[in-house]
């Protein structure tokens, strides 16, 4: 019904949406063209849109590197740009369709010399197989939105459409928590425009960097950077991998809207120009997960609601000639009740639980102001002041499990607010050096509150503060093409904490060698550090002479990184890449008594990890290969396959060797899809994904002490020894798209988890029942998404 009531608007409010429209209806294909470190214009480029053999249009770019294509069909392009003295490129599948013009910024890099010979080469601002950052060689790729809405499985998530990647893996069905290459989520980076922000997720919980939904806006976004290992030294505070996020500019010649509900939300969004050279782009959604339970859709949350919404928006504007000004901001808000005695307990609860009563309320956001300054036609320098918050509120009831009475015994409260200042300077040296240094300072103030307990003689203050803490970051990098065929990256990122009063210098070094016929060879080391979670360094112990902060003083957990691979490209269609990478954490917290506790294996709870007496005396490690095989969408098909291989393994203060909790021993996937043109107008599409991986680990029960206690025991000393039957899902995405005379609609099903398997998610100890019983994770679930823009 609600899929009906947008289209029905609008239609009453854009008559024209449904007319018929003769095959000539046409669009606008716009953009500019700038120096990829400088960004700086570039004068008398050309540009041309082509089909096969054809040349559709062609254009020369202006004074201030623009462009402009007009009386486009609607269709599937290649756009091309030559430039005397930029490299070359070329960019596949340019969509026009009725709804949206098509806006590029393109970004060329220099001629290593102007007397070189036309090689193939692309923009890394659209090519799907580099990222934005010159800095990256190893162990990086580029984020697509458009992977986003392609892949079966991903629904218009990020994270989720990361977890097809190489080295990547799910912690749960429940959550989008990311495990790069055996590390917990909680060691992952994200940034938004260059600044740090919190756990972009709703339902987060605190300390933690995933959640049953995202925040973030597929249709605000634009091409991104992930990385899974030795990133650049422009990064720093983390030892698993870094989402770097970008948001695009709006449309700054027309108005343009898009409506769309689907499993992130019901939302309207619209974009247009506020005055020559500025544009807005603003998007709102509000939760569909309770429509999903009134049409008698298990959403996973059992009876409970969740009740969410978020914004998202972009504003962009030129500042004099060599100046830009751009704000961007997020923000959610999220709450949900699970209240026992309605736990379906025939039913798989990712969350909720029959003897406790759940209420959680949970709002987080950022927003900055970014200026972009051109000193010259080789100097980029860029400043960003801005600020996040979080705010975390729990409340949990103890249920008697015969008379399903409840009792108030866990309360907690954790607010941060951070200011941000980011700032960098980027000057081309030479055709062949680019040079790049930046801090990022980061300072937040905390409120935390978690009491435990409560009215009972164990009654505790596990965490209890007002204070503020800082964490600066500097660095320096540069890029050298030694030849046309050799290129080297070389840094120093360093960082300081006033938690734990701890400082690191961490060197970063790359090298790609193009061996030739389609093959190249990288290699890469980092040093990298990390920040305990916030809530960890204030953790109390009760003793005689009261709560003491016995984690204050941990230091960084640290990791050497060592990534080496190649790089095949066959006919510019088949990418083959395969790399093996080697980490090695060190200092990573343990207890100071004998124990198999790490904090490495934490990071995938809805609660903060409480543990107390901590010393940085942890060891880890990390090895593995991984395989990819991707054929770029062309002809309508596309093809990932991915296969991992990989150990973890960590030693706590026990000293014996053990896996870690993200330990599946393999992991791989395969998406598959295929677009078919039934008009000229309508498009169906079918995408499949099957993932495969090892087991998840376990601790086991110990059931005797569960029984005596009447509360779940775990036996520590057998930490993540009990291995799970492997896991495998197979998910369907079918999608049809049909373009009016002024508008596009769209509309798919992504048929989650097909084969309705069932995998392993948990073991609970049940005191109605005086059993050990097992729950397994999402089962079949139909997920439409309705999109229309205009």
């Amino acid at each position: 019904r609600l899929f009906a009531l947008i289209f029905a608007l609008g239609v009453l409010l854009h008559p024209e949406l449904v007319k018929a429209q003769p095959d000539t209806s046409v669009r606008v294909v716009r953009g500019t063209v700038v120096d990829a470190v400088s960004l700086a214009p570039i004068i008398g480029v050309t540009v041309t849109l082509t089909r096969g053999d054809a040349t559709i249009k062609g254009a020369i770019t202006t004074s201030s590197g623009a462009f402009t294509l007009k009386g486009i069909p609607l269709g599937r392009y290649t756009l091309r740009v030559k430039s005397i003295a930029h490299e070359p490129y070329s960019q596949e599948n340019v969509l026009v369709t009725a709804g949206k013009d098509v806006i590029l910024s393109i970004a060329l890099e220099e001629r290593l010399r102007a007397t070189d010979a036309i090689v193939v080469s692309v923009d890394r601002s659209t090519d799907a197989t580099l990222t934005n950052s010159d800095m990256a060689i190893v162990s990086a790729r580029a984020f697509n939105v458009d992977d986003t809405k392609r892949y079966a499985g991903s629904l218009g998530d990020p994270s989720r459409m990361a977890q097809n990647f190489a080295g990547v893996v799910g912690a749960n069905d429940a959550r989008n928590d990311i495990v790069v290459r055996g590390n917990s989520p909680a060691g992952m980076v994200w940034q938004m425009e260059g600044m740090n922000i919190p756990n972009p997720n709703h339902f987060g919980a605190f300390g933690t960097q995933g959640g049953p939904v995202s925040i973030l806006n597929n249709n605000v976004l634009a091409k991104s950077d992930f990385f899974t290992s030795a990133f650049p030294a422009s990064y720093g505070n983390g030892i698993a991998g870094v989402f770097d996020l970008r948001t695009r500019n709006g449309n700054d010649e027309k108005f343009e809207y898009v409506a769309q509900v689907g499993f992130n939300g019901a939302e309207l969004g619209v974009e247009g120009p506020l005055w020559q050279g500025a544009s807005l782009l603003v998007n709102y959604r509000y939760s569909t997960l309770a429509l999903f339970n009134q049409i008698g859709l298990s959403a996973g949350t059992g009876g409970a609601v969740p009740n969410y919404q978020d914004i998202n928006l972009r504003f962009n504007t030129s500042v004099g000639d060599q100046g830009t000004l751009t704000v961007f901001a997020a923000g959610g808000t999220s709450d949900i009740s699970f209240f026992g005695a309605d736990i379906d307990t025939a039913e798989a609860n990712f969350y909720g639980d029959e003897n406790r009563n759940i209420l959680v309320d949970y709002r987080t956001g950022w927003a900055g102001v970014r200026y972009d300054h051109r000193l010259d036609e080789n100097t980029l320098a860029s400043l960003t002041i801005g600020a996040s918050a979080l705010d975390n509120n729990f409340g949990g009831d103890s249920l008697d499990w015969q008379t399903k009475s409840p009792y108030r015994d866990q309360e907690a409260s954790f607010t941060t607010t951070t200011l941000s200042a980011v700032g960098s300077l980027r000057h081309k040296l030479s055709a062949a050096t680019t040079l790049v240094g930046g801090f990022l300072i980061d300072r937040r103030s905390a409120d935390l509150l978690d009491r435990t307990d409560i009215g009972l003689s164990t009654e505790r203050d596990n965490v209890r503060v007002a204070e503020s803490d800082v964490l600066t970051q500097f660095y320096v990098t540069a890029r050298h093409r030694l030849s046309q065929e050799l290129s080297a990256t070389v840094g120093i990122h360093t960082q300081q904490s006033t938690l734990g009063d701890d400082f690191a210098v961490e060197p970063r070094l790359g090298l790609a060698w193009y061996v030739g016929n389609g093959v190249s060879i990288h290699g890469g080391y980092g040093l990298h550090s990390q920040t305990q979670p916030l809530y960890t360094y204030y953790v109390q112990t009760p003793t005689q002479q009261g709560p003491q902060r016995t984690n204050s003083s941990l230091g960084f957990t640290r990791a050497h990184h060592a990534v080496i691979g190649t790089d095949w490209f066959v006919e510019e269609t088949w990418r083959f890449k395969l790399e093996a990478y080697y980490q090695s954490l060190f200092d990573v917290p343990v207890t100071i008594r004998s124990s198999s506790y790490a904090a490495i294996n934490s990071g995938t709870d809805f609660a903060p990890d409480t543990q107390d007496s901590l010393i940085n005396n942890g060891t880890g490690r990390n090895i593995g290969l991984e395989l990819t095989a991707e054929h770029s969408f062309r002809d309508g098909f596309f093809a990932l396959a991915t296969v991992s291989v990989f150990d973890s393994k960590y030693k706590g203060s026990d000293g014996i060797e053990r896996n870690t909790a993200y330990n599946m021993n393999y992991a791989a996937n395969l998406l598959v899809g295929k677009e078919f043109n039934l008009t000229d107008r309508s498009v169906f599409t079918v995408s499949i994904r099957l993932a495969a991986t090892g087991g998840r680990l376990l601790t086991p029960l110990d059931v005797n002490a569960s029984q005596r206690q009447t509360e779940a025991v775990f036996d520590e000393s057998r930490a993540f020894s009990e291995r799970q039957p492997a896991y495998f899902r197979a998910d369907v995405k079918l999608g049809y798209r049909v373009d009016f005379g002024a508008a596009t609609m769209e509309f798919s099903v992504d048929l989650q988890n097909v084969s309705n398997a069932e995998n392993v998610f948990l073991q609970r100890y049940n005191p109605r029942t005086n059993t050990i019983a097992t729950e397994f994770q999402q089962g079949f679930l139909p997920v439409p998404t309705f999109r229309l823009t205009f």
